[in-house]
């Protein structure tokens, strides 16, 4: 079964909007995490001190995870970016033709009432 890692590096799973909210919720439960922590720093006992552990370790595979899809979305961004670039460069006049018709269709689209 794969994870969610390598699900994202591989660009399969979830769409972009799904691993934005991903990388919120995480972002979300690391601070969270840390909350947790520094409100139980003072207290004492075994369990406790056993569930701060507990907590940092999983805080700290969170923000493993979250640096992971984070630089996935980013070389997938910068890939998408290239071939933008590069289809642009190849075809500079149906990209003007491609632009001009979606700037005409949103214009329709916001003019209409």
């Amino acid at each position: 079964m794969a994870t969610a890692e390598t699900e994202m590096a591989r660009g399969t799973g979830s769409s972009e909007i799904g691993r934005e909210k991903l990388m919120q919720d995480l972002r979300m439960l690391a601070a969270d995490a840390e909350e947790l922590v520094k409100a139980t720093a003072n207290s004492s006992g075994q369990q406790i001190a056993a569930a701060r552990v507990k907590a940092e370790e999983s805080l700290a595979a969170a923000k493993a995870r979250l640096a992971v899809a984070q630089a996935a979305i980013v070389e997938k961004g910068k890939l998408a970016a290239k071939a933008g670039d590069d289809y642009v460069r190849e075809n500079p006049w149906r990209a003007i033709g491609i632009a001009a018709a979606l700037g005409a269709i949103v214009g329709v689209l916001i003019t209409r009432r």
